[in-house]
Protein backbone atom coordinates (compact mmCIF):
# COMPACT_ATOMS: atom_id res chain seq x y z
CA UNK A 1 0.00 0.00 0.00
CA UNK A 2 1.37 3.38 -0.84
CA UNK A 3 1.82 6.28 1.57
CA UNK A 4 -1.65 8.86 1.51
CA UNK A 5 -0.55 12.38 2.16
CA UNK A 6 -2.96 14.94 2.93
CA UNK A 7 -2.98 18.35 -0.04
CA UNK A 8 0.64 20.36 -0.24
CA UNK A 9 2.20 17.97 2.06
CA UNK A 10 4.12 15.78 0.74
CA UNK A 11 7.90 15.23 1.54
CA UNK A 12 10.38 16.16 -0.98
CA UNK A 13 11.69 13.37 -3.46
CA UNK A 14 8.71 12.59 -4.76
CA UNK A 15 6.50 14.28 -7.53
CA UNK A 16 3.50 13.61 -10.15
CA UNK A 17 3.60 12.75 -13.58
CA UNK A 18 3.22 16.54 -14.77
CA UNK A 19 6.29 17.40 -12.66
CA UNK A 20 8.47 15.18 -13.86
CA UNK A 21 7.63 15.59 -16.99
CA UNK A 22 8.35 19.00 -16.23
CA UNK A 23 11.70 18.15 -15.32
CA UNK A 24 12.28 16.10 -18.49
CA UNK A 25 11.33 13.17 -16.48
CA UNK A 26 9.12 9.82 -16.91
CA UNK A 27 8.40 7.91 -14.20
CA UNK A 28 9.92 4.72 -16.06
CA UNK A 29 7.99 1.53 -15.49
CA UNK A 30 8.44 2.37 -11.56
CA UNK A 31 5.28 1.48 -9.30
CA UNK A 32 3.58 4.40 -7.10
CA UNK A 33 5.17 5.47 -4.03
CA UNK A 34 2.76 7.78 -2.29
CA UNK A 35 -0.50 9.27 -3.36
CA UNK A 36 -1.81 12.95 -2.28
CA UNK A 37 -5.61 13.51 -1.39
CA UNK A 38 -7.46 16.85 -1.95
CA UNK A 39 -10.15 16.88 0.34
CA UNK A 40 -13.96 17.80 -1.25
CA UNK A 41 -16.45 18.69 0.34
CA UNK A 42 -19.47 16.06 -1.11
CA UNK A 43 -17.60 14.30 -3.12
CA UNK A 44 -14.72 11.94 -3.09
CA UNK A 45 -10.95 13.55 -2.34
CA UNK A 46 -8.92 14.21 -5.69
CA UNK A 47 -5.85 11.55 -5.53
CA UNK A 48 -2.69 12.41 -7.05
CA UNK A 49 -0.17 9.71 -7.40
CA UNK A 50 3.54 10.34 -7.25
CA UNK A 51 6.86 8.55 -8.01
CA UNK A 52 10.41 9.19 -6.48
CA UNK A 53 12.20 11.35 -8.36
CA UNK A 54 15.45 9.50 -7.90
CA UNK A 55 14.48 6.74 -9.95
CA UNK A 56 12.79 8.10 -12.70
CA UNK A 57 14.32 8.17 -16.14
CA UNK A 58 15.20 10.52 -19.04
CA UNK A 59 12.43 11.52 -20.96
CA UNK A 60 12.61 9.70 -24.48
CA UNK A 61 13.46 11.96 -27.35
CA UNK A 62 11.25 12.47 -30.12
CA UNK A 63 11.67 11.09 -33.54
CA UNK A 64 10.69 11.94 -36.70
CA UNK A 65 8.20 9.86 -37.19
CA UNK A 66 6.49 10.17 -33.73
CA UNK A 67 6.69 14.15 -34.69
CA UNK A 68 5.25 13.40 -38.34
CA UNK A 69 2.43 11.57 -36.54
CA UNK A 70 1.48 13.67 -33.69
CA UNK A 71 1.43 16.50 -36.57
CA UNK A 72 -1.19 14.41 -38.73
CA UNK A 73 -3.12 13.85 -35.56
CA UNK A 74 -3.19 17.98 -34.57
CA UNK A 75 -4.38 18.76 -38.66
CA UNK A 76 -7.08 15.77 -38.23
CA UNK A 77 -8.12 17.67 -34.81
CA UNK A 78 -7.95 21.12 -36.36
CA UNK A 79 -10.03 20.28 -39.91
CA UNK A 80 -13.48 21.30 -39.87
CA UNK A 81 -15.65 18.08 -41.23
CA UNK A 82 -18.24 20.57 -42.35
CA UNK A 83 -16.02 23.15 -43.91
CA UNK A 84 -12.77 21.03 -44.91
CA UNK A 85 -10.44 23.82 -43.33
CA UNK A 86 -7.82 23.90 -41.01
CA UNK A 87 -9.48 26.25 -38.32
CA UNK A 88 -6.13 26.55 -36.81
CA UNK A 89 -7.66 25.42 -33.33
CA UNK A 90 -8.60 22.07 -32.17
CA UNK A 91 -12.39 21.46 -32.75
CA UNK A 92 -14.36 21.22 -29.46
CA UNK A 93 -15.88 17.99 -29.58
CA UNK A 94 -19.30 19.82 -28.07
CA UNK A 95 -20.06 21.27 -31.46
CA UNK A 96 -18.24 18.95 -33.98
CA UNK A 97 -17.97 21.45 -36.21
CA UNK A 98 -15.72 24.62 -36.28
CA UNK A 99 -17.48 27.57 -34.50
CA UNK A 100 -18.22 29.95 -37.66
CA UNK A 101 -19.82 26.89 -38.95
CA UNK A 102 -21.79 26.06 -36.25
CA UNK A 103 -22.49 29.86 -35.41
CA UNK A 104 -23.79 30.27 -39.35
CA UNK A 105 -25.16 27.05 -40.56
CA UNK A 106 -25.97 28.61 -44.12
CA UNK A 107 -21.87 30.05 -44.83
CA UNK A 108 -21.13 26.22 -45.25
CA UNK A 109 -24.22 24.92 -46.35
CA UNK A 110 -22.62 24.50 -49.42
CA UNK A 111 -19.53 23.13 -48.81
CA UNK A 112 -20.50 20.68 -46.39
CA UNK A 113 -19.52 16.59 -46.76
CA UNK A 114 -22.30 14.07 -46.62
CA UNK A 115 -24.66 13.77 -43.47
CA UNK A 116 -27.46 11.61 -41.70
Amino acid sequence: MADVYRWRLAPDGLATRRQLRALGLRPGGQDVAAEVHRPRRRKPPLVAYLYRIEHAKPVRPMTPGRAAALAAAMLARRTCPNCRTDAGYCIPRSLGMCVPCHDTPARCEGNRSVLP
